[in-house]
């Protein structure tokens, strides 16, 4: 089992500040120059399906970007439709602005600079690093759990050269295996084995065991469920609309780690 840990997540009631939403801090990183957050119920939700007006919505992704350093002239951040699926999208230098990709669940980038966000509610936003300066962010529900994202990603940075065993992941805000309760037939397409009712089921668990299958040591957990901290988080599974977002960005002044290939 993996255990949750809050040594890698700083509380978000500590980490408000006029400097950006309020948001839990995920510290696993910051050695590397890495700075990713998601953010909590009291920064809003960033629907924008939702029942806020689109206008205030925008303000919120505004001020989380600017927080980033991923606003303005010649900043970058990307997003995409989130489909549940599997695709992980390479982002490559050479464009600026805010970039929504069709159809994908997953970011990566060797780009310094350029930032990376998705939206969750109960599914696990998971974050990757290598010191050779990649970033990946995943959206992982249990379709992109049961679809294998997070060892397309992986998979994706060994292709490139950066060595999986280096790779750090953090598992971050997400529903827990305590209150999610699936069918018998997602149940096997997680787990391969055939229950006869409703079962409760831990994606994290699941997501960090194919991570440490394809090679990956240091694996942290978010001590929080979105269900269980509901006041903290938006929960689909609750009953909430909103959403919050996972967002990372390797910042460019940082020195790079020569350790992949």
């Amino acid at each position: 089992m993996i255990p949750a840990s809050g040594v890698g997540e700083r509380r978000p009631a500590d980490s408000g500040s006029d400097a950006g939403p309020p948001c839990a801090v995920v510290e696993d990183f910051a050695d590397l120059g890495i700075r990713a957050v998601v953010t909590t119920r009291a920064a809003g939700s960033f629907s924008l399906n939702g029942d806020d007006p689109t206008g205030l919505v925008m303000a919120r992704w505004q001020a989380l970007r600017a927080s980033l350093g991923v606003e303005g002239p010649g900043a970058r951040f990307a997003t995409a439709v989130q489909v549940h699926g599997a695709r992980v999208v390479w982002h490559q230098p050479g464009w600026e602005g805010w970039l929504r990709v069709d159809a994908a669940d997953g970011h990566c980038t060797s780009d310094r600079g350029t930032g990376l966000g998705i939206s969750v509610a109960d599914c696990v936003p998971v974050f990757l690093a290598h010191p050779g300066g990649v970033v990946g962010l995943l959206h992982a529900g249990w379709r992109g759990t049961a679809s294998r994202i997070v060892p397309t990603a992986l998979a994706s940075l060994a292709q490139r050269g950066f060595a999986v065993a280096d790779v750090r992941v953090h598992l971050g805000p997400a529903i827990c295996g305590t209150c999610y309760e699936v069918g018998p037939d997602v149940y096997q397409q997680l787990t391969g084995h055939r229950v006869a009712k409703p079962t409760r089921i831990d994606l994290r668990q699941i997501l960090a065991d194919q991570a440490h299958e394809c090679g990956v040591a240091a694996v942290a957990v978010s001590p929080w469920c979105t269900h269980c901290d509901n006041g903290m988080f938006f929960s689909h599974r609750a009953g909430d609309a909103g959403r919050q977002v996972a967002a990372l960005v390797a910042i460019n002044q940082h020195p790079r780690h020569d350790t992949h290939k």
